[in-house]
């Protein structure tokens, strides 16, 4: 057999034609950023789902080695923290190399045996295994498809009426329809799917337009400073780096409070004010070997708490801001429990703590290990020492008049999550005006990780209609509009300090009232066409000749 034989084998295999959609698709995400071939990689893995029989003896098996490899270099970032990420690292993509087979096996149901046109059932389809990767094993949306074009600003405000679902809708369904045009197995292509692409685009950029267009300057603003410094994370205590840390940021931000006047709020990212908050519950009981009163014991235990703040307090004193820190929270509570936590909280000039969030989705294998606190053998075999608990609320916090909500490190990963902080603060009557991410992204060594996290928090801008501001240590921290627009970016693994100016933004968002329903009718779809799959797969098949006519208008 020739070089070309062979080559021509690999263009007609399951295998080859998957894989030019998953180096098309890896090539439109960061590091490369081609973002325009992400409107055709999806047109191979739907132009097999539009064939009467997939080449090869597993097909299945070779569209999962596709998507195990695709992930593998998308996510490749995960192993650099600590060699034993390895094995999560594999283990992701092998999850996650799930979902291409699946979309494909889901789409073929829906056309070859419910007769579903594919430009219906390809996009649907998508979406629904889009939210489900949202969720199941705590969800990660990094690489999303609609992702690749967060810089095309007219079709991402689509975002506020079906979250970055809709995005990622509507790129599928003009690949389907790019799909529909080609010849397939001896029918002829088709001419007329141009129209229904053509029109789904007009009225995605029209809604676009009339989004933008509507934009009004806030009412009320604060000047921000972010802090970005440059500090690669490790998993061991260092004190020397502690001290390290500390210096650069308290430097970086006499830098900022020098360049700009006025600054209402200093930002630092998760975990850069290294020493512990220690903090408790105010009617903690007093343990039976204590000598005096409960009275006492409370007062004693809270000159000991000022004690242990002393340093912080005496900080922003000193800067005479308020500021908003990333830092470690050690509780004591009530009921004799002691919790960690990865926390944000709000020292205002005068050394009063005013609000402090607490990071309630947590990392798996990040920042907690299932079952860690049973089996300590297991957390040991580790490189994460301790289990970090996660926070119970949202929380909102004023400054200047503006109401600020904070979040912490990948919780922008997930549109459910911050929606779910602002609905929930809403029925507070505490809805905030501006969204705060504090991360610390130094694990990952200025690797692609920082744009993939970057594109996250443009689509929450847009899903939430709301400013999101960034301070990452090593990059990258943003001011982001609630159009999706990036007005300023820190640089890639360096020192920068970015000023924001940020208020309240006045236009509302459906997703904020409907939140997943669009997407969750498609999962639900999705499901009817798994069951259905299942249950057509047990009764004896039609003839191929049968088969083909019945999807020859799909």
């Amino acid at each position: 057999m020739t070089i070309l034989d062979r080559l021509r084998g690999f263009h007609r295999s399951t295998f080859g034609q998957a894989f030019y959609g998953a180096a098309l698709l890896w090539a439109a995400l960061p590091p490369l950023d081609l973002w325009p071939l992400a409107w055709i990689a999806p047109v191979w893995w739907i132009m097999l789902a539009r064939r009467d029989e997939l080449p090869g003896r597993h097909p299945y098996r070779s569209l999962w080695v596709v998507g195990f490899l695709f992930w593998l270099a998308t996510y490749h970032f995960i192993r650099l923290p600590h060699p034993a990420n390895t094995i999560g690292w594999i283990a992701l993509a092998a999850y996650l190399g799930l979902y291409l087979p699946g979309f494909v096996a889901l789409v073929r149901v829906a056309v070859h045996r419910a007769r579903v046109p594919v430009v219906l059932a390809a996009p649907v389809v998508w979406a629904g295994l889009e939210l489900a990767r949202a969720h199941l094993l705590t969800g990660i949306t990094m690489g999303a498809l609609g992702h690749t074009q967060y810089r095309w600003i007219g079709l991402i405000q689509v975002s506020d009426l079906a979250g970055g679902y809709g995005v990622d809708f509507v790129m599928i369904f003009v690949a389907a329809c790019l799909a529909r045009m080609a010849p397939r197995d001896g029918c002829r292509g088709a001419v007329w799917p141009v129209l229904p692409a053509a029109a789904l685009l007009a009225a995605v950029f029209f809604y676009g337009h009339l989004r933008l267009a509507g934009a009004a300057a806030p009412a009320r603003t604060i000047r921000v400073a972010l802090v970005q410094g440059s500090v690669d994370a490790e998993l061991k205590a260092d004190p020397a780096r502690t001290q390290q840390i500390h210096d650069d940021y308290t430097r970086l931000t006499r830098e900022a409070l020098g360049r700009w006047d006025d600054v209402d709020l200093v930002v630092w990212p998760e975990t850069m004010y290294r020493e512990p908050l220690i903090d408790s519950d105010p009617a903690i009981a007093a343990p039976p070997e204590w000598p005096g009163t409960q009275r006492q014991y409370e007062e004693d235990c809270e000159l000991w708490l000022r004690e242990k703040r002393a340093d912080l307090t005496d900080m922003v004193r000193r800067f005479d801001v308020p500021m908003l820190l990333g830092v470690d929270t050690c509780h004591y509570h009530a009921a004799k429990e002691f919790r960690r936590y990865n926390s944000a909280v709000l020292v205002m000039p005068d050394g009063e703590l005013r609000g402090r969030y607490d990071k309630m989705h947590l990392v798996l294998f990040g920042e907690y290990i299932p079952l860690g606190e049973y089996f300590p053998r297991l957390q040991r075999l580790t490189p994460l020492p301790v289990n970090v608990d996660a926070g119970r609320r949202a929380v909102a916090m004023e400054v200047g008049g503006v109401c600020l909500a904070p979040n912490i490190c990948y919780e922008t990963v997930i549109p459910h999550v911050i929606r779910r902080h602002v609905v929930d603060l809403r029925k507070q009557g505490r809805e905030p005006d501006v969204l705060v991410n504090l991360t610390n992204d130094g694990w990952f060594r200025g690797s692609s990780e920082l744009d993939l996290h970057l594109v996250c928090a443009v689509f929450r801008a847009v899903e939430c209609r709301k400013p999101v501001l960034i301070a990452a240590n090593t990059g990258f921290s943003a001011w982001i509009g609630a159009d999706g627009r990036i007005r300023r970016q820190g640089s890639r693994h360096a020192e920068d300090l970015i000023l924001a100016t940020v208020g309240p933004d006045q236009r509302r968002s459906v997703y904020m009232v409907i939140g997943d329903i669009p997407a969750s009718i498609c999962l639900l779809a999705c499901v009817g066409l798994a069951l259905g799959g299942v249950v057509q797969r047990r009764r004896p098949q039609k003839p191929n000749r049968d088969r083909q006519g019945a999807a020859q208008d799909s």
